[in-house]
């Protein structure tokens, strides 16, 4: 081979991290291969024995890899047939590097889906803890970033729970397609040597067996499936760090990050910036554009295996990677961000957050909702021009609007009272919130 053919088509700088995916399939399959008389017990034991031991070797850092033997998998083979000779060349009995290194990449995304997903839980149950810290206290909700009604704190904290729980759905429905066995599957059409690719699945904790040969050689949807998911969750985790990064402003002043998580400035000494925030959401780029490279490269490509899909681990692996990191960082700085709840309630009357509660007692009253709707608009443009909130309207100027309405509309107005307003299902209301509360805690345990 071509030096330069050697460099630009090795794999092992990256797919060495498949080392103890690899070596468990390959115990598997001869343990599979000794059951169906293809291996005798001695030579099983002895494969097993060595792949062990290469396993530590690996482990220490001890292997050199070598860029002419391409990939991990040749590396740990080339390894075991230098210790046993002809036994060692028998591992590869009935299996081709094509369903052998889907076998590999499975199990390794299989292990990390349901690291991602324990991260998730960790995630939900700060948002949960949340709710018992910053019980009773009040914030504006937003839409279109203007000032829309005000809610509970531990509701908007639920909100984040759910995105999460879609999040972990996701997650367990592709864990489902991608613990599926391809490994027997060899290059394309099969074998004539009479495996047990059930057994082998079994081995390996596969709940199911994939059941076409020149499927098994060519896909990536597990991968590519996998990632969207990720993508997913570093959506979510984007807008969280946004509207964190603008809470923790001066202009709004909602919330004090803690400062470990936080960086200075090189020369102004009285920052303290949302770095970890930041770099969170921008990180989300790079999960979106693997997503993207994984969809191109998989585009129009003829049945089987191809060697473009050796191209599928740099982005699986950053993607995994990237968001396992900004999880593992999201869940302290959910923990430890403190709410501020005097700076909030001092601003909680400025942008007439209580003109819906206002308009919804007007139609309890018999009134259109069209027409209160307008009549509520009027009242909050003489509030606006005297710069006051509605409740500060004296009976004069709310009769002005109407002369059906009296200083009575009071009741409802103020963000406590619009929160005591609320009553369907899923909403702001104290009552409502506090069995969501606990449902959640029933089902996270």
């Amino acid at each position: 081979m071509d030096s330069r053919l050697a460099r630009f088509s090795e794999s092992i700088s990256f797919d060495h991290r498949l080392y103890k995916q690899d070596i468990r399939g390959s115990i598997a399959h001869a343990r599979m291969l000794c059951r169906q008389r293809l291996l005798e017990a001695a030579e099983f034991e002895a494969i097993q024995r060595e792949l062990l031991d290469i396993e530590g070797v690996l482990d220490r850092g001890e292997m050199p890899f070598k860029i002419e033997m391409e990939d991990i998998h040749m590396h740990i083979e080339q390894t075991l047939i230098d210790r046993l000779g002809d036994v060692g060349r028998k591992l590869h009995t009935a299996r081709s590097r094509n369903d052998q290194v889907s076998t590999d990449i499975r199990l390794w995304v299989r292990e990390n889906l349901d690291r991602v997903d324990s991260l998730l839980l960790g995630l939900q149950k700060a948002f949960l803890s949340r709710c018992s810290k910053d019980a009773g206290v009040i914030v504006p909700a937003y839409t279109h970033m203007q000032r829309a009604q005000p809610v509970l704190a531990a509701h908007y904290w639920l909100a984040y729970m759910e995105k999460l729980e879609r999040d972990r759905g996701r997650l367990a429905d592709c864990r489902k397609r991608v613990n599926v066995s391809p490994l027997g599957g060899a290059a394309v059409a099969g074998t004539s040597l009479p495996i047990d690719r059930h057994y082998s699945a079994e081995l390996l904790g596969f709940e199911g067996v994939a059941a076409n040969s020149i499927d098994i050689s060519s896909d990536r949807d597990f991968a590519v499936e996998s990632v969207f998911v990720l993508t997913m969750i570093s959506e979510h985790l984007s807008g969280w760090a946004e509207e964190w990064i603008l809470w923790s402003t001066t202009e709004f002043g909602f919330i004090k990050l803690p400062h470990t998580f936080c960086t200075g400035s090189s020369i102004m000494p009285q920052k303290v910036n949302p770095d970890t925030l930041e770099l969170t959401r921008g990180k989300s780029a790079r999960v979106i554009g693997n997503l993207q490279t994984l969809l191109v490269l998989i585009k129009g490509l003829p049945l089987a295996y191809n060697r473009d899909l050796q191209e599928d681990k740099p982005p699986l692996f950053d993607s995994f990677d990237t968001v396992i990191a900004c999880l593992e960082l999201a869940i302290p700085i959910v923990e430890q961000t403190e709410l501020l709840p005097e700076a909030i309630s001092a601003k909680l009357d400025q942008g007439y957050l209580d003109a819906t509660a206002l308009m919804e007692g007007l139609i309890s009253r018999g009134m259109p909702q069209r027409t209160a709707h307008h009549k509520v608009g009027a009242l909050v443009a003489i509030a606006k021009s005297r710069q006051v909130p509605l409740l500060k309207l004296t009976d004069a100027e709310i009769k002005s609007v109407d002369e059906s309405l009296d200083g009575s509309i009071r009741e409802t107005l103020g963000v406590a009272g619009a929160i005591q307003s609320y009553s369907s299902y899923g909403s702001s209301n104290p009552t409502r919130v506090a069995e969501q509360i606990k449902t959640w805690s029933d089902r996270l345990g």
